[in-house]
């Protein structure tokens, strides 16, 4: 794993360098992916700016968390552009008690969706009540003038499932895509740690062991083999959901073209 060290970040790694089905790689410097970047330091933002080329900063956490964080370094930064895709399913007008219900809702359907693992029915949840917000963050890496970054609050569910499918379009092979998405695991202590110091995140993340918030290899690997099962391939489902081939190819090339 190309992993990128920042004081700010710790599950922060580089997309490029994964070997593809044509015997080709992916380009270093185009697609990061990271946990949340509410505590990126001034060397942090010139390592990403200055040395790595970041331009855009590819947001999919909801609008809720993104209102109690507030802004982040790089949102101060001039040339760089944030764009914001919430790829779950969002309550913004329900009270407390009436989005814990929802999410337990949220939870059934999950499992219902996908009974044989609830983590891979989560993960095609984003396809199905949020298409626009997927194929949004996908075009959005794909536009973007330098190095995008993608990142939720962890870094491991919402953006492991935005870079496996802009992997998966780039040719990389399944087994690569889930070792990149098992990455996360190296460290998850220090990713749980910072998500405790946080306003959003603080009280749900201390409530359960640091290895509950892992991810499972087998969850991706279902995730994968479902894009197919499902709807005939990512391609297929893209192009259905107004991703046409001309915005794959613009993907494809943004991760493999030298």
């Amino acid at each position: 794993m190309s992993w990128i060290d920042l004081e700010g970040a710790v599950n922060v790694r580089d997309l490029g360098g994964l070997p593809t089905s044509d015997g080709g790689s992916t380009v270093p410097g185009r697609v990061l992916r990271s946990e949340n970047l509410q505590e990126l330091t001034p060397d942090d933002v010139v390592k990403l700016v200055d040395e790595i080329g970041v331009t855009t900063v590819v947001d999919l956490r909801s609008t809720r968390e993104v209102t109690i964080e507030g802004p982040a370094p790089l949102d101060e930064v001039p040339g760089v552009r944030r764009v914001h895709h919430p790829v779950l399913k969002e309550f913004l007008d329900a009270s407390d008690t009436v989005r814990a219900a929802l999410l337990t809702e949220a939870i059934e359907a999950d499992r219902q969706r996908y009974p044989d693992d609830s983590l891979c029915g989560h993960y095609l949840g984003y396809l199905e009540n949020r298409p626009d917000e997927v194929t949004g963050a996908l075009r959005s890496i794909a536009n973007a003038p330098g190095a995008a970054i993608v990142h939720c609050a962890a870094g491991k569910d919402r953006t492991g499932v935005i870079s496996a499918l802009a992997l998966t379009v780039a040719g990389v092979e399944p087994d690569v895509i889930v070792a990149d998405y098992v990455a996360s695991n190296d460290r998850i202590e220090a990713v749980v740690e910072r998500l405790r110091r946080s306003k959003m995140y603080g009280t749900d993340v201390s409530s359960r062991p640091v290895q509950a918030h892992a991810v499972r290899g087998e969850a991706m690997e279902a995730f994968l083999k479902q894009l197919t099962a499902r709807y005939g391939g990512l391609d297929a489902w893209l192009e259905a959901n107004g991703f046409d081939g001309d915005d794959i190819s613009q993907l494809r090339a943004k991760l493999r073209q030298a």
